[in-house]
This record gives structure tokens, C-alpha cells and sequence, in this order.
């Protein structure tokens, strides 16, 4: 097809180019119809520009003109020339400028829109993805995906300064258990086996480093069959890193100057030097999760002591249980009421996470109190406040549990709510550390530990020499990066001693025998001489969602599954011929209520 090509973009013109003669591509954007005085606004990615075909154009122009609807695709040449003074549009880039149609050729036409590009009307999720192909046609989905562009450039920048390898490793590989269900491929030419789709890169680019290739890094597809929601998705991107010869500071390290060299490339955003580190278990008691928004306070503090002391009958039965009781303050806040309602609100979402129910006590002048469990303080008012420190029109929320788990995860859920409702949260981006996470964790339902990350993380040296006489008490040398109350990458130093990694695959359950049938290529390599390495992988898409203040990974991936693992927009997954399948020598039978 012939047509006329763009000499500028639609974001390029500016008030030093007036008189040139150019030629615009783009979609019609907007069209303006006065009669014989037309106003498109014409869009591609680079911006958009106004193109008037003034009333005095010839015949021909005036019906090209008004043959144009929304999302035409056109070619229009004509002449830059100033706008009026009181016409200059100062929200757009090239709002000095308009563009004199002298020529308006239709490259193609757009059937009927379902919703309108960037319309008031903001289109239901089910609808966007449907049509995907117009929703990255927005403005808010082109800035984002021009922010996930520019943050795997700058990634990539810093990474060739530091003299890291980019190395891929394979898409198709050997099933191994590693946390989440596998993505099982069949084989054509081996019926009855199955490949996996990775989870993570994580046994290859320990094998990388026992390979000698000692900085490696990757932006690695990844793909977990588990339920999604709203930062997590069937098929992921993180960026993969492993070093050799470190500890654990040299990749804190790399990754605080190397999201500090992003942050100010991408976002003009300048990051502290260095990132807050937090224990595991003072990052629970103290904000109830293991990625605290530290972007506000309400902290939780135990109040076991002052339980104890009151006349709480209902908390201090869970405490002689061996339980746990916490307390948040909800801080007063101009404009908002701790109405009954807002208070089942919140004992709604503590229930979530376990407790059974909310007391809570409203602060009044010279610290006296009211509400569900003021009775049981008499007498210990100015304590429980000046512990607390809680002042007039405060409220002090309680939960208890027998599960510190769950206790603090149920005060969590309350901080969280806090933050939210009460607009407690400051703008910006909060980064911090959590380390020293416990490397076991008991499975209840299966009756044996399992690790709390993956197999292949090292313990710390002192849980070393007695590892099997209480794997609960051993910490790993583990780490995670949290921003603004996501984890945005999880890390560890590797095990490179091969006796230790078939100690921690016996205290998770597995057999020597049965490690070496799903391990036997990792165990059979460290047989040759490994190396001391760790590593860590930041998630892309979780890391872009964030620096776009958005909630939901969905706004930053260009062909993303709804909520129930399905794409509306090309129907997948799908049903395959049954010739595909006797290919594959695969037969199946649906659950009966599926038929």
C-alpha cells in the first residue's frame, strides 16, 4: 500500500516549527465538526496534535474531513502554523501548534467502539481486556507501558556497568517442587512425559554460577498455575540476578544503588543511600506482616502486661493458653468519625485474618475512656494510654489469638485499614529490608516442615552444627525487599555444600533418594567444585505497578488474564482439536459437573 509517511510524530511539534510542511500518521482522536471548519485531534504514541481544515479548504478536503470518525487511522500533510494566543492549549505539549490540513488520506476505518479511548466513562475490567488492543490505546496504558520500557532499560544499563552477564535459561525444563503448581507441557515426541513451564530460573542460575559465570542476571518469564489476584498473575516477569563469591550485604548493596540509579533515571526520584533493615519478627509484632507500609506509623505494640493486670477475662484466658494480645491506635483525624459502623468495619477485616472480635476504647480528656472494653481497665486508664500513646479522641483496637500468626496478622489487617481510610499514607516511596526470616515453616494439613522460601537458602551458621533438633527455631540467610507494603523482591545466599542441601531436603521430607530423582542434575553439580553464591529477584511487574501508583498488576502488563486465569481477548485457554492431542497420545476425563 501506498500511502503518505510521517515526517514528524504527533508529539513532536512545536511553536519553532511553524510554516514547515509535514505529514502526520495517527488515529482520529477526537474530531470537532463546525460545519466547514474542522478541529481532529490526531493521537499516536508519541502525543497528539491538532489538525484544522479551515472553511476556505477545497471540496475534496471538506469531504475527506467529514467522512472521519473516532480511531480512523489517517495520513494528513498541511502546514504547521501558531495558534491564536487565546487558543494555546498549555496542557498539551504541542499546544502552541495546529497543523493546516492540506491533505487527509483514510489509511483505515474503525468499526463501532466499544468503549471510547480515554472517554469519562472509565470501562469495566472484562470489557478492557476484551478489547485490549484499544485499552493500550489510552493514554494512562501507554504511559505505563512506556514506564515499564524505560525501568528494564535502566535496569539493564546499570547492570552492563557492573560487568553482569545476560544469560537466558530454558523455558522448557524438568518438573521439581518448588512451592507453586507447575505449568506441565507434553511431549510429542515422548508420550506420557512432560515438560514444566519455570517457576523461577532459580536451579539454572545456581548451576550459571557453578559454570564459573560468577554475575548473571536475566528478565525472566516465570509461571506459577495459582489463583490471581491483584499483584500476581499465572505468567510473570522478575529480574533474575545470582553472584558468586558474596554475602549478603554485596546484593543489599547492589540492589540499594542499583534502584537508586532507576529511581532517578526513570522517575527523577532520589532513594536513601541505603534501605531500613528489619528483623522478621519485629517486622510482625511491630506492623503485622512481613512488608510493612512504613510510609505511616501505627505501630502495634503487645499488651500482654496490661491484659494481665485488667479484669479482661475473654484475653486473658487466650493469654493463659499461651496466646498473644495486641493493640493498634487509630489516631484522630479531622473530618472522620469512629462511628459503630466503621468499627464493625474494622473487626471485619481482623476477622479475615482470625480474631474472633475488636474491642476497642475511645480516648477522652485527662485519659478517660469509653467503649466495649473500657470496663475492664479501671484504674489502669492513664497507664494503658501513656503506654499506648494514645491522646484525647484517639481509639485503641485490640485483637488476641492463641496463633501469634495470626494475631498479628489480624492487628496488621487494622494498621492496613488505617492507613487507608484515614489517609494516613504519605506519597512517596518507603523501601526497606526484611531479614533473617525463619528457613522452616510447619505444614499442619501434611504433618512434616517444608522450607519458608525454597530448599536451596542457607541457614545461618550458628542453626548449622543442630539444624534437625528444632527446625523452627532456625533462621535462614534470607531477604526480602518491601516498597510501600509489597514485596518486591525475595533473595537468599544459596547452599553450596552438598551434604547441607541433603540435610535440608531430609528435614523437608524428602528422601535422599527422592532428592536425587528430582535434583539429582543440581546435587550431581556440586559435586564439581560450587562456588559461595546468593542472589535475589526483584519482581518487574510488581516493582512497575508500583512507581505507577497503581493496585493492580493488570495496569502494567500489556496482554495480562482477568481475575479467573482467563483472557476475554483471545479466549484462552481454549479447546484444542483432538487431533493435537492423539498427537500428544493425551486422553482426559472432566469432573462430572464440568461436562
Amino acid at each position: 500500500m501506498n500511502f503518505d509517511q510521517r515526517t514528524v510524530t504527533c508529539g513532536q511539534l512545536r511553536a519553532a516549527d511553524a510554516g514547515k510542511t509535514v505529514i502526520l500518521n495517527g488515529w482520529v482522536h477526537r474530531d470537532r465538526n463546525h460545519g466547514a471548519l474542522h478541529f481532529i485531534n490526531l493521537r499516536d504514541r508519541y502525543g497528539i496534535t491538532q489538525v484544522v481544515v479551515d472553511d476556505d479548504a477545497s471540496p475534496e478536503l471538506q469531504s475527506a474531513a467529514s467522512e472521519l470518525k473516532m480511531e480512523y487511522c489517517i495520513a494528513v500533510t498541511g502546514t504547521v502554523r501558531l495558534r491564536p494566543d487565546t487558543m494555546i492549549n498549555k496542557d498539551m505539549a504541542t499546544g502552541e501548534v495546529e497543523v493546516k490540513a492540506e491533505k487527509i488520506e483514510i489509511l483505515s476505518r474503525c468499526a463501532t467502539l466499544p468503549f471510547v479511548i480515554d472517554g469519562a466513562d472509565t470501562p469495566n475490567e472484562d470489557l478492557r481486556l476484551k478489547y485490549r488492543f484499544l485499552d493500550l490505546r489510552s493514554n494512562g496504558m501507554q504511559e505505563r507501558i512506556r514506564l515499564r520500557h524505560d525501568f528494564i532499560k535502566a535496569i539493564r544499563e546499570y547492570m552492563y556497568t557492573k560487568d553482569f552477564y545476560e544469560i537466558e535459561t530454558p523455558t522448557l525444563i524438568r518438573s521439581t517442587p518448588e512451592g507453586a503448581r507447575d505449568f506441565l507441557v507434553p511431549s510429542r515426541k515422548y508420550p506420557g512425559k512432560f515438560y514444566a513451564l519455570p517457576q523461577s530460573p532459580q536451579l539454572y542460575k545456581q548451576l550459571l554460577m557453578v559454570s564459573g559465570f560468577d554475575k548473571y542476571f536475566q528478565i525472566a518469564r516465570c509461571y506459577r498455575d495459582e489463583d490471581a489476584r491483584g499483584d500476581r498473575q499465572l505468567e510473570f516477569t522478575q529480574f533474575d540476578v545470582e553472584m558468586s563469591f558474596v554475602k549478603r550485604d554485596d546484593i543489599l548493596n547492589l540492589m540499594e544503588e542499583l534502584f537508586g540509579y532507576v529511581f532517578k533515571k526513570v522517575m527523577n526520584y532520589d532513594l536513601p543511600a541505603h534501605f531500613r533493615r528489619i528483623d522478621y519478627y519485629d517486622a510482625m509484632n511491630t506492623y503485622g506482616c512481613d512488608k510493612p507500609d512504613l510510609r505511616f506509623e501505627c505501630e502495634i505494640k503487645d499488651i500482654k502486661d496490661i491484659i494481665e493486670k485488667s479484669s479482661f477475662e475473654a484475653y486473658k484466658t487466650i493469654l493463659a493458653n499461651k496466646g498473644f494480645a495486641k493493640a493498634v491506635v487509630a489516631p484522630k483525624t479531622a473530618g472522620f468519625d469512629f462511628t459503630r459502623k466503621y468499627l464493625d468495619e474494622i473487626a471485619a477485616a481482623a476477622k479475615t485474618y482470625g480474631a474472633a472480635f475488636v474491642p476497642f476504647i475511645k480516648v477522652g480528656a485527662d485519659n478517660a475512656i469509653s467503649g466495649s472494653a473500657a470496663k475492664f481497665f479501671t484504674g489502669l486508664e492513664a497507664e494503658l494510654c501513656q503506654y499506648m500513646g494514645a491522646k484525647e479522641g484517639d481509639v485503641i483496637l485490640m485483637v488476641a489469638h492463641e496463633s501469634w500468626k495470626k494475631c498479628c496478622a489480624s492487628a496488621g489487617a487494622i494498621r492496613s485499614k488505617l492507613g487507608k481510610d484515614l489517609k494516613l499514607i504519605r506519597p512517596g516511596f518507603e523501601f526497606c529490608w526484611i531479614v533473617d526470616f525463619p528457613l522452616f515453616e510447619y505444614n499442619e494439613d501434611e504433618g512434616h516442615w517444608e522450607a519458608a522460601h525454597h530448599m536451596f537458602s542457607m541457614p545461618q551458621a550458628r542453626f548449622i552444627p543442630t539444624l534437625e533438633e528444632n527446625p523452627g527455631e532456625v533462621r535462614g540467610d534470607l531477604y526480602d525487599m518491601v516498597c510501600n507494603g509489597y514485596e518486591c523482591a525475595s533473595g537468599s545466599i544459596r547452599i553450596h555444600d552438598i551434604e547441607l542441601q541433603k540435610r535440608i531436603f531430609r528435614i523437608c521430607n524428602f528422601s535422599d533418594e527422592e532428592a536425587q530423582k528430582k535434583f539429582g542434575f543440581l546435587l550431581d553439580a556440586f559435586k564439581f567444585g560450587p562456588p559461595p553464591h546468593g542472589g535475589i529477584a526483584p519482581g518487574v511487574d510488581r516493582m512497575v505497578m508500583i512507581m505507577a501508583e497503581q493496585t493492580s498488576i493488570k495496569e502494567v502488563i500489556p496482554f495480562p488474564k482477568n481475575s479467573f486465569a482467563v483472557s476475554p481477548m483471545d479466549e484462552s485457554p481454549n479447546d484444542v482439536d483432538q487431533k493435537q492431542l492423539d498427537e500428544l497420545k493425551i486422553c482426559f476425563k472432566l469432573d462430572e459437573e464440568k461436562k
